[in-house]
């Protein structure tokens, strides 16, 4: 990982700075307004920052969600943005690290995301048929649908997964 890097919460301070990272970092994706909705969340989202020297490099939320019928915790990563100049450097796994530790020590039985298999498969991420996300994926989509479970005790969860207002868009979900 890159010297000199600090994981830490972001801050109200941060918003300009992730306001200028997501576009340099998805050219072709508007996620300014989800970004936006999740840091105005009062509860309910994880959301770190990797600073190097006062500047904001790298970016990651991890919202809290449900499994319908259950009282699962569940944790939904996304989205996570690495400032062009510093990706390949450890960064981005460095942050979905400190997530996965914080969210352990919460009892989060697992974390969902819709990536790249190839990306988040070095971090234990499988393909996930029994949780279902919100809204239909495309069918292209579906082998992006990934789980991490933190214990054999959650492995036979199963339901739709319940999202808050963010994520509650069916055009994230959906080509």
């Amino acid at each position: 990982m890159k010297a000199g890097i600090q994981i830490r919460d972001s801050g109200k301070d941060d918003g300009p700075a992730l306001a200028r990272l997501y576009p340099a970092a998805f050219p072709d994706e508007d996620l300014a307004p989800l970004v936006n909705d999740l840091l105005a969340e009062t509860g309910g989202v994880l959301s770190l920052v990797a600073d190097i020297e006062g500047e904001i490099v790298g970016h990651i939320a991890f919202t809290h969600c449900a499994l319908e019928q259950t009282m699962a915790s569940l944790a939904l990563l996304g989205p996570l943005a690495i400032a062009p100049d510093v990706q390949r450097q450890g960064i981005g796994s460095a942050l979905i690290r400190a997530g996965f530790e914080r969210l352990k020590d919460n009892k989060t039985a697992a974390v969902l995301v819709l990536g790249d298999p190839a990306y988040y498969s070095h971090f234990g991420f499988q393909s996930e048929e029994k949780i279902t996300p919100p809204y239909p994926l495309p069918k292209e989509w579906r082998v992006a649908w990934q789980s991490l479970f933190f214990s054999k005790e959650a492995l036979p969860l199963s339901g739709k997964m319940t999202v808050p207002i963010p994520w509650a868009r069916p055009e994230l979900w959906a080509v």
